[in-house]
């Protein structure tokens, strides 16, 4: 299968249960992955735990409301940013005056935004955004560093001077 035949089944089978199933736990995965390496508090299973249940009740939203029910698949849409920005607010914390998991916090809400591209059926759009999420929080963690070490700082040891050897 060649990369055209395999985008033309995906769009056939981007709004299949167990395309958008795997699509959800390979995307968290993704962001968790490089959560995990980094000793944050979204790891790998809270990535793809987030990811996949933004997924359901998107999918649910919009099966409901183009079944004839009275059900606005947007008001879904916002009550997951709602309670995700909730689930959020839980990862900050306040320690002697200074806040920590503002970016796991972001973090949370990208995944809810990649689960609700794939329920509603957007799966390489999702898989772009995963790519994009860890692009971003590699990439700046790297200019960090180096601006810390272009500052005059840095946050890694030094190398030790050579020592002067007499020369014979």
């Amino acid at each position: 299968m060649d990369l055209e035949a395999a985008e033309v089944w995906i769009e056939a089978a981007r709004h299949h249960f167990a395309l958008q199933l795997g699509m959800s736990v390979f995307c968290g995965a993704i962001v968790g992955i490089e959560r995990q390496l980094r000793g944050k508090a979204v790891g790998i299973r809270t990535s793809i735990l987030i990811c996949l249940a933004t997924q359901v009740f998107i999918r649910l939203g919009t099966d409901l409301g183009q079944s004839g029910a009275f059900v606005d698949p947007t008001r879904v849409l916002g009550q997951v940013v709602t309670g995700v920005g909730f689930l959020g607010a839980g990862v900050i914390l306040a320690k002697g005056g200074a806040i920590t998991g503002v970016t796991s916090a972001a973090v949370v809400w990208m995944l809810a935004a990649i689960g609700s591209t794939i329920g509603t059926g957007r799966p390489f759009e999702a898989l772009s955004l995963s790519i994009a999420v860890v692009a971003i929080l590699t990439g700046v963690r790297l200019l960090e560093r180096a601006f810390t070490r272009l500052g005059g700082g840095s946050d890694e040891p030094e190398a030790a001077p050579k020592e002067e050897r007499p020369t014979f």
